[in-house]
């Protein structure tokens, strides 16, 4: 649409150590942000066993946990992200997407 409607959506992956669960999030989650949001993300993994203070300071009590940070309001979702319509919708993602696809279907 148009230029305004491009955000950048700024995420953050806790996860713990190199664990088959923390792989798995971080390949469903790049997976949906390549096909979803190519070029308007920025994510950053965070190892809560190497930086336990940056968990701490976000209230992280589980991992892997997805923090969408930007834009407001903040999000988390825990688990392997493997159901990625929960992803998008808990993060929400989807809920521009769903209004605009209800408003088209019942304009005034």
């Amino acid at each position: 649409m148009s230029q305004s409607s491009k955000r950048t959506y700024v995420l953050k992956l806790y996860v713990a150590g190199n664990t088959p669960e923390s792989v798995r999030a971080l390949n469903t989650l790049k997976a949906i942000l390549e096909k979803e949001f190519q070029g308007v993300y920025a994510l950053k993994v965070i190892d809560v066993l190497k930086n336990p203070q940056l968990a701490e300071e976000d209230k992280i009590l589980a991992t892997p946990t997805l923090a969408k940070v930007l834009p407001p309001p903040v999000r988390k979702i825990i688990g392997d992200l493997s159901d990625r319509e929960k992803v998008l919708i808990g993060l929400d993602l989807l809920y521009e997407e769903i209004s605009n696809n209800q408003e088209e279907e019942f304009p005034e």
